[in-house]
């Protein structure tokens, strides 16, 4: 029985330089010519990584205090609404909330790009006035600079594989997706598959509550399982899931990252979001997590969705792997051939991937035992109706 690691071990020997790092990539060939047993002992880390769509983002900023005082009630930034109903010169902005005058042109997501690009950004806010708080408006520009505080709080990230989306319809639709052409014109899928987080780690035996992560070229944390964390999909032998699973919540402070990894983007005919880089080390304990991250595109399977069907449990069109979706096609139920495009970029995975090798075989990044691990059980339901529709 092979020996069982510790988070101090690992972390002394990223402290003297003698870590064994590589990414996931790079471990599937490990694991293929010297075997799990031996990659157990000798793997120290693992880096993962995805760079993709994540709508459920957003960043929470502190402006200060005007002279005399404010208490913001409504708040807009270049024009995009801010939710301020928490403090007084507190608000946080959606990733994809749009503009007033611009809609989906220019959102939330932009907003936070030209700020951590150095622009200017104009704030207006207005209020009904108190004593406390007498001042009823304010407007003035501002950078990343001059906030007090500015980071990034995002409920739902590192989705845990995702489905395939087609469109069996007669005319093109628009979806998160991207635009999806009629009679199964193109296959959408965005996940970083052999690269992805949760891929690597199916239990989240060692991605937890308080994990330091890679977040938009800074230093980030998991802070909780994400908004529709649903561990309870069904998984193959390996334990992968079969479609959607597990989500993060994570948070970390936007002026020490690098727009180099966080990007607003528009999508036709559905509105702004935001793709952000996020890369995860996973330490490897014992024989169970070199096993796990092993993991390779040809074994990680998924549904293929008709999202042209509005309903929530939509039509399928057959089961396919990560290996065949980035072969350019895939072959749906039936016989039917369609190409296949991602929307997340496998390209900026790898990138982050070793970056986050790099920074821990330095001894820049150490790793955090979780506090607490997300839940292996949480039950996802649908929105209760009171009443039919």
């Amino acid at each position: 029985m092979s020996r069982v690691k510790s988070y101090q071990e690992i972390n002394q020997r990223i402290k003297k330089g003698k870590a064994v790092v590589l990414t996931a990539e790079e471990m599937i060939d490990f694991v293929a010519e010297n075997g799990v047993s031996t990659a157990s002992e000798e793997v120290d880390v693992v880096t993962t990584a995805t760079f993709g769509a994540m709508c459920s983002s957003g960043a929470f900023f502190n402006f200060g205090h005007a002279d005399p005082p404010i208490r913001m009630e409504k708040v807009w930034l270049n024009d995009v609404p801010a939710y301020a109903g928490m403090a007084a010169v507190d608000a946080y902005l959606g990733a994809t909330e749009e503009s007033v005058d611009r809609g989906e042109e220019y959102g939330g997501a932009h907003v936070i790009e030209d700020l951590l690009q150095g622009k200017t950004v104009h704030l207006r806010a207005i209020a009904k006035g108190t004593d406390c708080y007498p001042r009823q408006e304010v407007e003035t520009d501002l950078t990343l600079a001059d906030l007090n505080q500015a980071y990034l709080f995002n409920p739902r990230n590192c989705y845990q594989n995702y489905s395939v989306a087609v469109n069996s319809s007669e005319q093109t639709i628009y979806t998160y997706m991207g635009p999806l052409a009629a009679n199964f014109g193109n296959a959408s899928y965005s996940s970083a598959g052999q690269l992805s987080p949760l891929l690597n780690d199916p239990y989240y035996r060692t991605i937890g509550i308080g994990t330091r992560v890679f977040l938009g070229g800074a230093n980030g944390y998991i802070a909780w399982e994400g908004t529709q964390h649903n561990p309870l999909v069904e998984r193959n032998e390996a334990g992968i899931p079969l479609g959607g699973a597990g989500t993060l919540a994570v948070i970390g402070d936007l002026k020490e990252m690098d727009p180099e990894y966080i990007s607003a983007a528009s999508i036709k005919n559905y509105g702004v979001t935001i793709y952000i880089g996020i890369g995860i080390p996973i330490p490897i304990l014992d024989q169970e997590m070199a096993r796990y991250t092993a993991v390779s595109d040809r074994d990680i399977y998924t549904d293929v969705v008709d999202y042209s069907v509005a309903a929530l449990k939509k039509p399928t069109y057959g089961r396919v792997n990560y290996q065949q979706l980035r072969s350019g096609k895939i072959v749906l139920t039936g016989g039917r051939e369609v190409t296949t495009a991602p929307l997340s970029s496998y390209k900026r995975a790898r990138q982050i991937a070793a970056e986050l090798k790099e920074r821990i075989s330095q001894g820049h990044f150490l790793l955090e035992k979780p506090v607490q691990g997300i839940s292996n059980s949480r039950t996802f339901r649908p929105l209760k109706k009171r009443k039919e529709d």
